[in-house]
């Protein structure tokens, strides 16, 4: 009996050491009775606790989740693309330059500047315009009182005169000389008179040019009332914007004081100094892309580039000739103007603004139907604009071209609730 009562105590012990013990395998444990079998723990993990809200995950480990889209792809909807201004571009051929980077300094366009002056001395009566007012040409800016110009006008209208009375008495000694009434001398008198009143009207007419009336004006002079003969109009030479008025109302000034400056900022010029070490890249005709202070941005040609070194600053000035039509370009401004050399020509070239670095891999964002897909590319040449796609888009597919980051970010958290 004692020893029957031994055995079943050492079995005792030999149970219990099986239950609290971990490494005993799972089968033993069933087996005594203490622990479910493997199938039924699987079941129940699967299942989860009985009420449970949001505890766990309803798939395993690879499993996707439910509708998300699939790793490495963005999904977007046509609204969504356009409200993020997602710029979608086509892949294609394009030319990688090397560019010299040079400052600029822009100014009006010598060939459409104006500085007017009074052309005679006088009184200014009268400021038809203010500065940033549009003129055009032959509009009357200003009015002088010029003694000047009354004196070459009433010469004008002298010289006129005369020589009208001097063709009118030709003439009658014309027909008198052919009827055989008068001598001939008086007829050549009369021819010599006429021809020599004819140089003083054109000479005085000249006189009127040369202090800027047209010919029409001219004209008009004999049926203008004479008070109107001491008034000098100051016109607008050329169309354009009033950039400068150096004189007052009532000033005295001189024959050369400039009264109006008028531009046509229709284009501009930017002046460059090249230094010699990039001589040898610029030449005059070559295309130059501009940048201004802002958002301004334009595109040029070299019209000028100088065969002398300036002796202070050892660098040859340039001139590019850009147009402006919005006025974006300001005389004065600050620009950096670059010069495109040694252009190649790329299968497929991209904006510099298309490649993000996901994971330090070079990636594009390339157009499917659901939205945006992540393609690895290899990059090769490039330039501040653009960069060569050596493999990974194929000409022709449509891709992200701009706004790319807003891509990047979405695909972020996309990988992120993927890891979770």
């Amino acid at each position: 009996m004692k020893s029957v009562l031994t055995l079943l105590a050492g079995a005792s012990l030999a149970i219990a050491a099986a239950v609290l013990v971990p490494g005993v395998p799972a089968t033993l444990r069933a087996a005594l009775g203490f622990a479910p079998p493997v199938e039924a723990v699987a079941s129940a993990r699967a299942a989860g606790p009985a009420g449970s809200k949001g505890g766990g995950h309803a798939h395993g480990p690879g499993e996707e989740h439910g509708d998300e889209a699939p790793e490495g792809t963005v999904r977007m909807t046509e609204e969504q693309v356009a409200a993020a201004s997602i710029e979608v571009a086509e892949a294609g051929p394009g030319t990688v330059a090397r560019r010299v980077s040079l400052p600029g300094t822009v100014a009006a366009n010598a060939d459409k500047l104006a500085r007017v002056p009074a052309r005679v001395a006088g009184i200014v009566t009268a400021l038809n315009k203010r500065l940033g007012d549009t003129a055009a040409v032959g509009d009357v800016l200003a009015l002088v009182e010029s003694a000047e110009i009354a004196t070459v006008k009433g010469e004008y209208l002298a010289a006129l005169r005369t020589t009208e009375l001097a063709r009118v008495t030709f003439e009658r000694e014309q027909r008198l000389w052919q009827r055989k009434v008068s001598a001939e001398q008086d007829f050549l008198k009369a021819r010599t008179d006429w021809q020599e009143a004819q140089i003083r009207l054109d000479l005085a007419r000249q006189k009127l040019a040369a202090l800027g009336l047209g010919q029409v004006e001219v004209e008009a002079l004999p049926r203008q009332p004479i008070e109107a003969l001491r008034r000098q109009e100051v016109r607008a030479p050329i169309a354009g914007r009033i950039t400068a008025r150096p004189v007052v109302l009532g000033a005295a000034i001189s024959a050369e004081a400039e009264v109006y400056t008028v531009a046509d900022l229709s284009t501009v010029w930017v002046e460059m100094a090249v230094p010699p070490t990039d001589l040898t890249f610029v030449k005059e005709g070559m295309a130059v892309r501009i940048r201004g202070e802002g958002e301004a941005r334009g595109e040029g040609r070299i019209v000028f580039l100088s065969p002398v070194l300036d002796p202070e600053t050892r660098s040859a000035r340039a001139v590019v000739e850009a147009p402006n039509p919005e006025g974006a370009f300001r005389p004065g401004g600050f620009v950096t103007a670059e010069v495109a050399t040694e252009e190649q020509r790329v299968d497929v070239l991209v904006p510099r603004a298309a490649v993000q670095q996901v994971e330090s891999e070079s990636v594009v964002f390339v157009r499917t139907p659901e939205g945006f897909e992540k393609r690895e590319v290899v990059l090769g040449r490039g330039d501040q604009e653009g960069v060569e796609v050596v493999f990974g888009l194929d000409p022709g597919e449509p891709y992200a071209a701009a706004n790319t980051f807003v891509l990047k970010a979405e695909l972020g958290k996309s990988e992120a609730e993927h890891s979770h």
